[in-house]
């Protein structure tokens, strides 16, 4: 139904209808979780194999026994594979812990409070410092921004990445701008890919923004397609190099969802001169990485083709889960007025948009019937949804079954919200 051609009493027996759909459903006694866009237990299984497939072997390619400390950078043969999913050189890539998060909190902090141009390019050095935020984006990246105290300044998301007419005017007239968080591939949350014409426009903003300005790249979906239609990404790190900007880039990934989430590699690709900044630092707080873990990984994947076929059986895996979200949005809402969404063909999330001032009571009421969602607001910048419209849906972690009842809940929560918003501004 189309609320805005509706007529009162049309609503009105819609709103009956709906109150009595959610009160069923209220009384079912739920308990499901839509939150976080974490990877299944099926998902996890298919990386059992890695225990024990070291096999007492604890010597990598250059001799290093991995058992023991050194190693700040991570093992050739790690670095020299998941510099293929950054598409940078394997001289260009530092391998970390378990978390990319980490490793994008100490390059914001190292950029912050010690420069990664010299000290001369501290962020702290000026009394305010901003980084750009697409919106909607990613709510860990504004939480590291936040936790240092670093102002945030939210631009469009497009079809085809962020509003880049707005970032190069805002770079230009803003000398407080020091970086821009972006997720190019499979976006959190939209889904979008970044088009060719937009990674070359990022590329190039290191022409005009101050010398300590970093694009802080989190390719963290870069495998993460699960059907036919995952758009490519340009290498952002070629093209920083044909124009020579190389230093404005930090680009980000892990295995998190690839391998165990909690057990996993992160990775940092940078220029040569950014790396050794960063590991200048690194080294007063770490005397290696689990350069045992980094060689099970490389055991478990082999190679680069390996590494896109593991991908491909965490697609079977989660193609039918994302089909089921779109099967209940499509049924509920393709012929209304009620909400707006994507369907990505890869990443880990989908973005609804409810009518303008909805979505904080679409989550409240879900809560209620035993669904919990990502609270409203959390994929804009200090929580702050201007519309209060956008919804995360994360279809990961849960069955199919309780994916299908969750959903059941959230459409009709979405439609009470709509309806009993509409018939109150005919008051």
């Amino acid at each position: 139904m189309y609320l805005d051609k509706a007529s009162k009493s049309e609503l009105q027996n819609m709103l009956t209808e709906v109150e009595q759909q959610y009160q069923q459903l209220s009384n079912a006694g739920l308990k499901l979780d839509l939150t976080r866009g974490k990877p299944g237990s099926e998902q996890l299984s298919l990386s059992n194999c890695m225990d024990g497939i070291l096999e007492g072997n604890y010597t990598a390619t250059d001799g290093a026994d991995v058992r023991n400390y050194g190693g700040l950078d991570g093992l050739p043969e790690a670095k020299s594979l998941f510099s293929q999913v950054l598409q940078v050189s394997s001289d260009e890539i530092l391998i970390g812990g378990n978390s990319s998060l980490t490793l994008m909190y100490q390059s914001v902090l190292f950029a912050w409070r010690f420069g990664l141009s010299g000290p001369e390019s501290a962020w702290n050095l000026q009394d305010k410092t901003t980084v750009l935020c697409p919106v909607p984006g990613y709510d860990r990246h504004f939480s590291i921004c936040e936790d240092l105290g670093i102002n945030m300044l939210p631009v469009a998301m497009k079809d085809d990445g962020p509003d880049m007419d707005e970032v190069e005017e805002l770079i230009k007239t803003d000398p407080s701008i020091r970086g821009i968080w972006c997720v190019p591939r499979f976006s959190n949350p939209t889904g979008v890919v970044y088009s060719d014409a937009v990674v070359d426009r990022i590329a190039q903003l290191g022409k005009i923004a101050n010398p300590a300005f970093r694009v802080l790249w989190d390719n963290a979906y870069a495998l993460h397609a699960f059907r036919e239609g995952g758009a490519t990404l340009s290498s952002l790190m070629e093209k920083c190099k044909q124009c020579g900007t190389q230093d404005s880039v930090l680009m980000f990934g892990s295995t998190s969802k690839m391998t165990f989430a909690g057990a996993g590699l992160a990775y940092l690709g940078a220029s040569k001169t950014n790396l050794a900044q960063f590991k200048k630092h690194l080294g007063m707080c770490s005397i290696g990485p689990d350069k045992v873990n980094q060689l099970r990984h490389v055991r478990l994947f082999n190679d680069y083709n390996g590494m896109l076929k593991h991908m491909e059986k965490h697609a079977a895996l989660l193609a039918p889960r994302f089909e089921a979200v779109q099967k209940h949005l499509n049924e509920a809402f393709s012929s209304s007025d009620m909400g707006d969404w994507g369907n990505p063909p890869g990443g880990y999330f989908i973005s609804f948009d409810t009518r303008p001032g909805l979505a904080t009571e679409t989550i409240r009421l879900a809560d209620q019937a035993g669904v919990k969602l990502t609270p409203a607001g959390s994929t804009f910048p200090y929580g702050k949804d201007p519309e209060d419209c956008n919804i995360r849906l994360a279809p990961s972690f849960p069955s199919l079954e309780d994916i299908n009842k969750a959903m059941e809940v959230f459409v009709v929560c979405v439609k009470l919200a709509s309806v009993r918003q509409k018939l109150g501004s005919l008051k």
